[in-house]
């Protein structure tokens, strides 16, 4: 078995949030119904180059473990097909915009008076309130307006947006957390609930403690670009091949590092004695253990700290990663067979749970690859 064994959900969702969401609710154990538009299906199939065999990469990458149903539903035929769907089901997840659900006539109210018993859940940019209510989801988008670009990037030059779909995936992580918490709610009394989740708020809930900054303080934190604004050394470095992070977090590990880098002078300076010293003085601080880094290779130094138990990472490129030690050893990359696009790999969910194992990775589905075999399966309507 799997956690979510015996759980269906009716998945109405596109792109990247939503997909990803209702992928952590599959590779849970939940029976994942993707519904798609007819001919077109998600947008993420047309994201594209770069395609394995005739499917767009990204689509692949964020839809495993469902099956695919084609309706229309500006059809009133396949819209009382997704009503049977409904009713046989225990979650529904969407990420339109705010009230796009109810012109179709399958937003909470009407779902809720049919099934009290369904948690619904709805993934937005912005809320269905307040003034963005109406604007679109874009990562980008809002990884602007929620002060995530204000503190990445250099500290004297232009904003940066996190390399990967950041916004979308913690709204879809977050989503899948309410979900299965809604459903462990529901055991309790048979009640669903609906469960929202605004990208906006997930990505301002990252803030953590550069919102602890500015809330205590009154002045908002700065673009540091990789330094750390209360600990240094605690940043990316250049060695003479190529980069690595120190995270020097404590003043054991500075003592550490002076020792492994045969520097007792630095030690013994009064100006980096204490973590406070060392973060007044990071402006004398940091070119001098930048000097130091600048002097051996990169695997030179991972050598020569990592055995002293002192925090340090190369900046490894996304295919050292991919094909990296680590993740074959632990056995985390699914390789699933797919018709048209032959070996599908995605990196596996990383939960690993001792009783209840997620263990089953299924390609991600062609365009209405289930549509008969789910229908053809559904109770007639309720009366």
């Amino acid at each position: 078995m799997r956690p979510l064994d015996g759980i269906r959900v009716v998945d109405l969702t596109r792109v990247v949030s939503g997909p990803f969401c209702t992928m952590q609710l599959g590779d849970f154990g939940a029976e994942v119904i993707k519904i798609e538009r007819p001919g077109k299906g998600d947008d993420a199939r047309a994201f594209a180059p770069p395609y394995q065999g005739d499917q767009s990469a990204y689509f692949l990458s964020v839809n495993r473990n469902k099956k695919s149903v084609v309706l229309d539903l500006k059809s009133d035929r396949d819209k009382e097909e997704l009503w049977r769907l409904i009713d046989a089901s225990d979650v529904l997840v969407e990420n339109f915009r705010p009230g796009v659900m109810d012109r179709l006539g399958f937003g909470y109210d009407a779902v809720r008076q049919r099934r009290p018993e369904l948690v619904y859940a709805s993934i937005s940019g912005f809320g269905d309130t307040g003034p963005g209510r109406d604007r679109p989801g874009y990562d980008v988008i809002i990884q602007g307006e929620a002060g995530l670009m204000d503190l990445t990037g250099p500290e004297d030059g232009a904003p940066y947006k996190v390399g990967t779909s950041i916004a979308d995936l913690t709204a879809g992580l977050t989503a899948s957390q309410a979900i299965m918490a809604a459903l462990y709610a529901r055991q309790r009394d048979g009640a669903g609930q609906h469960v929202q989740i605004s990208m906006y708020e997930t990505v301002a809930s990252l803030l953590t403690f550069n919102a602890g900054i500015y809330f205590a303080t009154g002045e908002p934190p700065r673009r540091r670009g990789n330094a750390h604004p209360t600990i240094v050394p605690y940043e990316t470095f250049k060695a003479a091949d190529g980069w690595i992070n120190l995270g020097i977090a404590n003043d054991g590990l500075w003592r550490a590092f002076c020792g492994a880098i045969d520097r007792p002078e630095l030690a013994a300076d009064e100006r980096f004695a204490g973590a406070e010293d060392r973060v007044r003085n990071r402006d004398v601080l940091t070119p001098l253990v930048t000097a130091i880094i600048a002097g051996r290779d990169r695997d030179e130094w991972l050598e020569l700290l990592q055995p002293l138990g002192l925090p340090c990472g190369a900046i490894r490129t996304v295919a050292e990663v991919c094909d990296s030690e680590i993740l074959e050893m632990r056995g985390m990359i699914a390789g699933m067979p797919h018709a048209s696009a032959g070996t599908v790999r995605n990196i596996k969910n990383p939960a690993r749970m001792s009783r209840t194992p997620l263990d089953i990775y299924e390609a991600p589905p062609i365009l209405g690859e289930h549509t008969e075999e789910v229908l053809s399966g559904l109770p007639e309507r309720n009366s």
